[in-house]
């Protein structure tokens, strides 16, 4: 009986699909990651002008007609995209999944922010007359709405949430899915985090006021994680989606694994709205591993947070070297140098950049890390160019957010 709950408690990773500022599956994603090839490019945003972002370049009509684009959201559009991807890898026989049986469960950092601004400019070239004011507003903007929509465009009639996780909010997808796995709520999760940041020039200008906001002539090099020359945020889309079954499930169907969720963790600062706290920072990943049955020397490659600000960079620094000091063979490397800040969508992404070194053991570099801030000195950074591994068989996956949240994955290679 132990052994049948043990098993039944297994979650694994089965089908991926996504979307980032350099790939549209993860086969190019990770491509552009072991070969250096950044997302970032010039942006024009209203009121502000010429930005620096993340853009996405994936086909919205591949699962949608266009009359359902115009209708939904961005963030719709994203979460159906990589929904899709991953169903369709997953080699799942869609047909006859019982949809009832089925959750979706999305990490967003913000949502409605780009339609009610959107709305907002469109009713002031009439005089601000509300007449105009769109009738799919509400369904746009209700939190729940990413979620929603691929409820909508796959048929599924089982729960679905997004999750304001601010920034820590791609793990918290993924843990929700696991809880609700092992919970028997549903047979199959769909989870992950989506992002339509860029299309809010509000977050543009927020950041800007509060000095984070990254400036370069050279749009690669714009995101630059723990070196000494950073200046900021790059604002980024995208999304990623997987779909998440108990592993006796996915062995039965002789589904492909990618992953096995291991450990999780999520926690407060309680500290400020803004500046984040090392000290639980590392009490939230000493929780994941101990959750996950694990010591540090058992990680092999961390995938940092770090956005590029000065304080955030400095305070994740900090923990690691608390929960990490012992561990030389460890690599701690970042993805928002290559793609920017996806904010909902940050964690999953970044998590699914490294998936792929369980089976080829090289880990991704941090771009544009030309000289470590010494305040962010770790000798475990990958700067400039992937390292090949001797092991890898555990992934950390670190999430903060604003207002102190704070979010760790682990993912496991898996074996019999």
């Amino acid at each position: 009986m132990q052994e049948s709950m043990d098993a039944q408690s297994r979650i694994v990773i089965t089908g991926i699909g996504l979307t980032a500022p350099n790939g549209n599956n993860l086969g190019e994603f990770r491509q552009s990651l072991l070969e250096g090839r950044s997302g970032v490019v010039d942006y024009n945003i209203r009121y502000m002008g010429d930005v620096l972002a993340g853009v996405c370049d994936f086909d919205e009509l591949k699962y949608q007609k266009r009359k359902e684009v115009r209708r939904g959201t961005r963030a719709g559009s994203i979460a159906i995209y990589c929904a899709n991807e991953a169903v369709n890898q997953s080699k799942l026989d869609w047909e006859n999944v019982p949809r009832d049986r089925v959750g979706v469960y999305l990490g967003i950092t913000e949502h409605g922010n780009v339609e009610t601004e959107n709305e907002v400019y469109e009713i002031s070239q009439f005089d601000y007359d509300t007449k105009v004011w769109s009738h799919h507003h509400n369904p746009r903007t209700v939190a729940n709405n990413p979620a929603g929509e691929v409820t909508l465009n796959l048929g599924i009639t089982g729960p679905h949430l997004t999750l304001g996780a601010a920034c820590a909010a791609g793990n918290a997808g993924f843990i929700q899915g696991v809880q609700m796995l092992r919970l028997n709520e549903v047979d199959l999760a769909l989870c992950g985090g989506v992002s339509e940041s860029i299309h809010t020039f509000g977050i543009f200008a927020s950041f800007q006021s509060q000095g984070a906001l990254a400036t370069h002539d050279d749009p690669v090099k714009a995101c630059r994680p723990f070196d000494v020359n950073r200046n900021g945020i790059v604002v980024a889309e995208g999304g990623a989606v997987c779909t998440l079954e108990r592993l006796p499930d996915a062995l039965a169907r002789g589904a492909t694994i990618y992953g096995e969720i291991v450990g999780y963790a999520m926690n407060s600062d309680a500290s400020d709205f803004v500046l984040p706290n090392s000290s639980r920072q590392a009490e939230c990943i000493h929780l994941a591993l101990n959750r996950a049955g694990l010591q540090p020397s058992d990680i092999d490659i961390v995938s940092s947070h770090a956005t590029a600000t000065t304080q955030g960079d400095i305070e994740e620094a900090k923990a690691l070297a608390n929960v990490f000091a012992d561990c030389p063979d460890l690599a701690i490397n970042n993805t928002k140098s290559f793609i920017g800040h996806a904010m909902g969508a940050a964690g999953a992404l970044e998590m699914l950049g490294n998936l792929p070194a369980f089976d080829d053991g090289i880990a991704h570099a941090t771009l544009n890390l030309d000289e470590v801030d010494p305040e962010c000195e770790l000798p475990q950074l990958v700067p400039n160019q992937p390292r090949q591994m001797e092991r890898v068989e555990c992934i950390l996956n670190n999430s903060f957010g604003m207002l102190g949240i704070n979010s760790v994955l682990i993912i496991k290679k898996y074996t019999d």
